[in-house]
């Protein structure tokens, strides 16, 4: 069984909306898109990489979904690292509006959304990935259905824009299992799904 592995971009203040593009998601008058550019250094490179050589499917949102359509079926080189696997290998959307996608090796997801995806990582050899995707990030994570968590923090912080753990998100715990900070200063971190958290206190013994 495959496992469902997120990639997301998040500001020190938690946002991950439009990191790509001043036009990439403007929802709610957010005009601060393309934050996550200047720090598209080696390091960042070598990381996004690596983690598209393990991946046997992509698991997308709608947006995201778009905004990988308009871009990466002109990249035809197949020796791009992440081009070659974007075009060849199976794509799911979750949507109830995608009805012709025009992205080869394209699957619309329209039933029961746990179902789905776990149907999905019981046959996908390698690693079913979601690039982005906030909002269907958020959905799976409330369904326990996340394995790993790869988060790469920018050091900058917006003040706005959406948030990939907004208030009322699932009580989750992980466990690190890995991490590097690029030269540019982007922390980028991995983590496995434990559970729920575990609570505690600071408080003095009665004794003391």
């Amino acid at each position: 069984m495959g496992k469902l592995v997120v990639t997301t971009f998040v500001t020190l203040d938690g946002v991950y909306q439009a990191p790509g593009g001043p036009q990439e998601d403007t929802r709610d008058g957010f005009e601060q898109g393309g934050w996550s550019v200047p720090y598209g250094d080696d390091d960042f490179g070598r990381f996004v990489n690596g983690v598209f050589s393990r991946v046997g499917a992509f698991l997308l949102g709608r947006r995201t979904y778009d905004i990988f359509a308009s871009y990466w079926p002109k990249m035809t080189d197949p020796a791009d690292p992440v081009a070659g696997k974007l075009n060849a290998l199976p794509k799911y959307v979750a949507s109830t509006t995608l009805t012709d996608p025009a992205w080869a090796g394209t699957t619309v997801l329209r039933g029961d959304l746990a179902k789905e995806v776990t149907a999905l990582k019981e046959r996908t050899d390698g690693e079913l990935q979601l690039h982005g995707s906030g909002a269907l990030a958020r959905s799976l994570f409330a369904l326990d259905l996340v394995d790993t968590l790869h988060l790469l923090t920018f050091p900058v912080v917006l003040g706005a824009g959406r948030r990939l753990f907004p208030e009322g998100s699932m009580p989750s715990a992980f466990r690190h299992t890995g991490g590097e900070i690029t030269a540019a200063g982007v922390s980028v971190q991995t983590y496995d799904f434990s559970g729920r958290p575990e609570y505690g206190s600071y408080e003095l013994p009665e004794n003391a």
